[in-house]
């Protein structure tokens, strides 16, 4: 999803509760990461690997030059013959240590990843949790999102919309605005109604 869409949905979310979430949740994993310089883990379960997530995450530190939003995928089928940024196995949670963040993205919550996050968050790293609604993980977690089914928006629309978000909040160190928070502002002239005439 582009910068265009994110705005028109944007748009078409004002006064609703989701986008006030996203961006509390997108700025607790900005501060979370930029905080600690880096060390950013994203899972998923073995039947959702985030990994539309890990690219939006990648393409938002380059255009917001926040490198440590880049995450480290966290895969639970990693593969030798993958490329080398795709075989990261489920061992990293366990190495995980004091000031790296978990990102968790899970529809639901499988037992042997309950325990992975449990033993990570006992070791100090900040686990945030996006996904199942009042479970185990919600009640690890340093910040969660829920998103429960039958809500108006799916798993995969409040990913993009944090990840866009986690690409705005602060802004760049310099105080200018970056490329994403420009385009998202013309985004949002584009697609605004006339205004009304006198």
């Amino acid at each position: 999803m582009d910068a265009v869409r994110v705005a028109l949905l944007r748009e078409v979310l004002a006064g609703t509760e989701w986008l006030g979430a996203t961006r509390r949740f997108a700025g607790v994993l900005r501060g979370s990461v930029v905080a600690h310089g880096g060390g950013l883990l994203l899972v998923g379960t073995p039947e959702y690997e985030p990994w539309h997530l890990a690219a939006h995450l990648v393409d938002e530190a380059a255009w917001s030059g926040t490198p440590e939003l880049a995450p480290t995928l966290v895969r639970h089928r990693a593969r030798p013959g993958d490329p080398p940024h795709l075989t990261v196995g489920p061992g990293r949670i366990e190495a995980a240590r004091r000031g790296e963040t978990l990102l968790v993205v899970a529809p639901e919550e499988p037992a042997p990843l309950l325990e992975r996050v449990h033993a990570a968050r006992r070791a100090g790293v900040t686990v945030l949790a996006l996904g199942a609604d009042g479970g185990g993980l919600d009640a690890m977690a340093h910040e969660s999102l829920a998103v429960p089914k039958g809500a108006e928006l799916d798993l995969d629309t409040v990913q993009h919309l944090v990840s866009a978000a986690a690409g705005e909040n602060g802004g760049p160190l310099t105080g200018r605005r970056g490329f994403r928070d420009r385009l998202s502002r013309l985004a949002e002239i584009v697609t605004a109604p006339p205004p009304a005439p006198w």
